[in-house]
């Protein structure tokens, strides 16, 4: 099947929609076999101390970045294989600390660091923002009609605000004499230091993530709790159903197609997390891929980047992304066969 062929059969607006998102992918799978660098050139330099009669000169050979006729730096890119992704994760050193047990060799690798990381943070915030999003969408659809719309507005607020704004307000209530540590301190009767070690500022970034995105899954359950089968409720509570098992029997499978949809959205998008990350200042205790990423691309002293780094570990990424929508895609796939 040619282009012109795969094009006339998903349609040209799908087709325009895949190339739009195949192009950057492949460019930047591309880019993570090629590297980049300045070309260096040895040169004499002299260096003179001050003075005039006792003015001493010492000539000696410096490297440095060759330049071109309009004074921009030269570089070269050669073809490097998968040496980038070697470079990335280290799997000598890494196989090395897992045969030997030792986790803690292990963690001092930057991709393994922030891979245990981002891995703990998408997998134990799913259900917390899946059950506080529906506890959430519960509570406004049993709330009076005349004040739903007030507590639907409260309820997205966490949501309305810029992410970068959330991760700072929650930081400065928990930072050094914040309220939080402040109230913390006196229930404990003790000093704490909350942004002292790496477990707590994770526990505060869950936390945050929780009571950031909790608000989108409610009003996607809230909108599917308007579609269930009213009918089936009354038969329920009719047989005497407790609210536990009419939930547990009827809402939960009703709403399974939302769930599975706000899992795929949460996964997705916390496997990226970087906001908390910079917003919590936690850079020295707690990495994430997507950090290591913008971390390899920004510039060292001499002004150089790890582009092809950079561009294996974001590959790296988006595998981790596909590995982990696997399970809720297939159920999709067997509920989408199963209707048929």
């Amino acid at each position: 099947m040619n282009i012109r062929t795969f094009a006339a059969f998903v349609g040209p607006s799908v087709f325009m929609m895949l190339l739009f998102i195949a192009f950057p992918l492949v460019s930047v799978f591309k880019q993570s076999f090629y590297v980049t660098q300045p070309i260096y050139e040895t040169v004499e330099k002299e260096t003179c101390t001050p003075g005039f009669l006792t003015q001493t000169c010492v000539t000696e050979l410096v490297s440095q970045p060759k330049l071109d006729e309009h004074g921009e730096i030269i570089t070269q890119t050669q073809y490097v294989g998968l040496q980038s992704y070697r470079n990335v994760l280290e799997p000598e050193r890494a196989w090395r600390a897992i045969s030997d047990g030792n986790w803690q060799v292990l963690s001092t690798i930057n991709f393994w660091k922030a891979l245990r990381f981002t891995l703990t943070f998408t997998l134990i915030t799913l259900p917390l923002v899946v059950g506080c999003g529906l506890g959430i969408a519960v509570l406004i659809n049993n709330a009076a009609r005349s004040i739903r719309g007030p507590v639907i507005f409260i309820s997205l607020l966490p949501f309305i605000i810029t992410p970068v704004i959330g991760v700072l307000s929650i930081n400065w209530l928990f930072r050094g004499d914040g309220i939080m540590t402040a109230l913390i301190e006196w229930w404990l009767n003790r000093d704490i230091a909350l942004f002292a070690q790496a477990w707590t500022i994770e526990i505060l970034m869950m936390l945050y993530r929780v009571w950031h995105v909790a608000p989108f899954a409610a009003i996607v359950f809230y909108a599917g709790l308007q579609t269930v089968n009213q009918d089936s409720l009354e038969s329920a509570v009719i047989d005497g159903a407790t609210r536990w098992q009419r939930m547990k029997y009827i809402v939960i499978p009703h709403l399974m197609p939302l769930i599975i949809f706000v899992s795929m959205i949460h996964l997705m998008d916390s496997y990226r997390v970087f906001e908390e990350i910079v917003g919590f200042s936690s850079q020295g205790y707690v990495i994430s891929l997507q950090w290591l990423t913008f971390d390899y691309l920004t510039p060292d002293q001499a002004g150089n980047r790890s582009i092809s780094r950079a561009s294996a570990n974001s590959m790296l990424t988006m595998i981790g992304v596909v590995i982990l929508l696997i399970l809720p895609l297939r159920r999709t796939w067997r509920d989408h066969k199963g209707g048929h």
